[in-house]
């Protein structure tokens, strides 16, 4: 924040972004706003257990991956954006369906839960290791 005014952050023919204290607006061309809020320490805190559940065993069962999975969608992209996919489809199926049933979430409450599910698989795996 310069002088009481937001910051420009970046710009671009299509936006424009101003930050002020961590929250992020976004002004398209056409007018449109969008804003929302970046929680520095839990971005970087969650970011770091999304590094570490990369090293989980591949033991870890399908339905604590379909949770990561759909803790990780809704912190990162938000409620489900797209159409469920078909019965036989039904890897991606089970995916979006997990998804859906996180989307009452907010951004920080998955980021929280996401970070505490990694933990929890984590000291799973090293007392069975």
């Amino acid at each position: 924040m310069i002088d009481g005014v937001m910051e420009v952050i970046f710009c671009c023919p299509e936006a424009l972004i101003f930050n002020a204290r961590s929250v992020y607006t976004i002004v398209f061309a056409s007018k449109r706003k969008l804003r929302f809020t970046v929680f520095l320490p839990l971005l970087e805190e969650f970011e770091e257990h999304a590094e570490k559940a990369k090293t989980l065993p591949d033991s870890t069962s399908n339905e604590n991956k379909l949770i990561l999975y759909a803790l990780y969608k809704q912190a990162t992209v938000g409620p489900v954006n797209t159409s469920r996919p078909g019965i036989f489809n039904l890897r991606d199926r089970a995916k979006w369906d997990a998804w859906k049933a996180a989307e009452g979430k907010t951004q920080e409450e998955a980021m929280n839960d996401y970070i505490t599910k990694v933990k929890q698989l984590l000291e799973e795996a090293c007392i069975s290791a």
